[in-house]
């Protein structure tokens, strides 16, 4: 399971259409909203969302950071030309957040702009995953640093294989909600459902309140299973996982994203130097750490260009389509000295994936890029394990003399990272 964060709009996004649905009508939430970026057209905005020019508005970063009051980050209850004003001055800027992990830098890119409520009451309810449970934590003290009055937080447990509905969850609540005890029990009961239908790992909302006697969402905090994002493509929409504050992506980096969000799969990289001479091209994620932390160890990090993975039997054309990326990086540029560039073409025993296939869309993009990768002095080392690998390895070999392309293929019999000693020890040299 990977945990990734989503944006404060998409939460309540998903949550407009999850109240309705897992309360049978009872729970209604219109989530009046809009995500405002870079390239934003602003005046189409305000034309498809008139309500912009009506209502009075919130607007604050939704860019996956808490703490937007205390770091002057929340504008609320203003018109929409004063919200204009107030992002046009901040966007793109670069600041400095201040929250109880630390300070961060970067830049701000996206804000959220929404109806303002009107409230004088505010609670806290939060929803967090564990292996063999669920907690339920719920406040009436919510709106402010809930770690200062944990003391007011009530818990309940959800064991891993029990239904909700079983529980009693309206007698964990205090008692001091008189008539507004129900309709948190019923909230607490919907969310929670959605939690698990929606693939949640973690859900806050800090605070709600009532409008109407109904609960409704002021700010929300969560986060989600994106390897759920294949089988949950319906409930999440058009879901895009933002970088955490002060990372930002590289357009290689969210075109892998793109790649990952279409397979039940896995695609990762990360670009460390785009300059460096060692490229990995890894099959599962515990064997891209352990190649790269062999780069390292032999003393090559300063070499090392990505951090990465593909695994979970991909196809070929998204093994071809992440291939082309990394040999798209890695040939842009000569290195200046004239010296070879490598590509580690590595991975464990594999069980289930299929190697032959994998390698099929890997040929291909190699194929394609063949006059690059021999301009840029590229050498190829490959080592591989499992289904079809010898039929994998061949296709390599064939590959390597067909296009005048310089590679070494190994199988199981060869220690999983002794590519890596072979292409540095021996060839690097002069670092």
């Amino acid at each position: 399971m990977a945990q990734k964060g989503i944006r404060e709009y998409d939460a309540k996004r998903m949550m407009s259409q999850a109240l309705p649905l897992f309360s049978q009508g009872r729970l209604q939430f219109e989530a009046k909203q809009v995500l405002i970026g870079p390239q934003t057209d602003i005046k189409q905005l305000a034309e498809e969302n008139p309500w912009l020019k009506k209502e009075k508005l919130v607007a604050k970063p939704d860019q996956l950071f808490g703490k937007r009051g205390k770091n002057n980050l929340l504008f609320v209850n203003k018109s929409w030309s004063e919200v204009q004003k107030w992002i046009g001055e901040r966007m793109n800027k670069t600041v400095t957040i201040f929250q109880t992990t630390g300070e961060t830098t970067g830049r701000l890119t996206h804000f959220l702009v929404e109806k303002f409520v009107p409230h004088e009451e505010e609670y806290y309810i939060a929803i967090t995953t564990h292996r063999d449970k669920d907690i339920i934590h719920f406040s009436t003290r919510g709106g402010v640093n809930i770690e200062e009055v944990w003391d007011s937080v009530v818990k309940m447990e959800v064991p891993i294989l029990q239904d909700i509905e079983e529980l009693d969850v309206k007698g964990f609540l205090p008692d001091g909600l008189g008539d507004k005890k129900d309709i948190i029990a019923d909230f607490i009961l919907v969310l929670y459902k959605m939690l698990v239908e929606y693939h949640f790992v973690y859900l806050e909302l800090n605070p709600f309140t009532f409008v109407n006697g109904v609960p409704v969402a002021l700010d929300a905090v969560a986060k989600v299973d994106d390897y759920a994002s294949y089988q949950c493509a319906e409930y999440w929409g058009d879901l895009k996982f933002p970088s955490p504050f002060g990372l930002e992506k590289t357009p290689e980096e969210e075109k892998v994203d793109e790649l990952d969000a279409r397979t039940g799969a896995s695609l990762k990289l990360t670009v460390l130097n785009p300059e460096g001479r060692v490229w990995n091209l890894v099959a599962g994620g515990g064997a891209s750490v352990i190649y790269a932390d062999t780069v390292v160890d032999l003393g090559y990090a300063g070499e090392l260009a990505n951090y990465g993975e593909y695994s979970g039997d991909p196809s070929t054309e998204l093994t071809y389509g992440y291939t082309r990326v990394i040999l798209d990086l890695m040939t842009r540029n000569k290195d200046p000295r004239g010296r070879e560039k490598y590509l580690l073409i590595g991975g464990g025993i594999a069980n289930f994936t299929d190697v032959a296939k994998t390698f099929t869309g890997i040929i291909q993009a190699i194929t394609e890029y063949k006059e690059k990768l021999k301009a840029a002095n590229v050498k190829i080392y490959v080592r591989r394990g499992g289904p079809n690998y010898k039929e994998g390895l061949k296709n390599m070999e064939d590959m390597g003399k067909r296009l005048g392309i310089p590679i070494e293929v190994y199988g199981p019999e060869t220690h999983m990272t002794k590519i890596v000693a072979m292409a540095l020890e021996a060839r690097v040299g002069e670092k």
